[in-house]
């Protein structure tokens, strides 16, 4: 599984505009639904703050990683929304997110959506792509970025 096959310009959004965990995920579902990656936005909604409501998907480095299994999607999909001044995802250091994934997939499945997981948070890692990402001004950049990176 590679990621940036996963991830197109228009699941990108790389000027977030929300101001919590919650909007921000709500936004990201509207982009993949937008695009009809998503069948049910309202179930995917659901299933991903309820996902959040048990354990924080805020990690470290300024990453989070919101994610779930659903009956909105049938295969893999995955937004990126890039918030430049930082929010509250209750992260594991404290600190705001900048970078978050949304990783929705079907219920039956685990291989690709641990896969995804496991790329992202290996990936994001790196303080290089972390400085790049927060200068990106286009989708287009972005996807450059990860790119390189992957």
């Amino acid at each position: 599984m590679n990621l940036i096959t996963q991830l197109t310009a228009d699941q990108i959004v790389y000027d977030l505009k929300s101001k919590n965990k919650n909007e921000i995920i709500n936004e990201l579902i509207r982009a993949l639904a937008k695009n009809e990656k998503v069948k049910d936005r309202q179930i995917a909604l659901k299933n991903v703050l309820e996902r959040e409501s048990h354990l924080s998907t805020g990690m470290e480095n300024g990453l989070a990683v919101p994610h779930s299994k659903t009956t909105a999607v049938d295969e893999l999909v995955i937004a990126f929304g890039l918030h430049k001044s930082g929010v509250n995802f209750d992260s594991l250091d404290g600190k705001p997110a900048h970078f978050i994934f949304l990783v929705l997939s079907p219920i039956d499945t685990s291989g690709p959506h641990i896969q995804a997981l496991a790329q992202i948070s290996r990936k994001i890692k790196s303080p290089g792509i972390r400085e790049q990402l927060l200068k990106a001004t286009s989708a287009e950049d972005i996807i450059k970025i990860l790119s390189q990176s992957l």
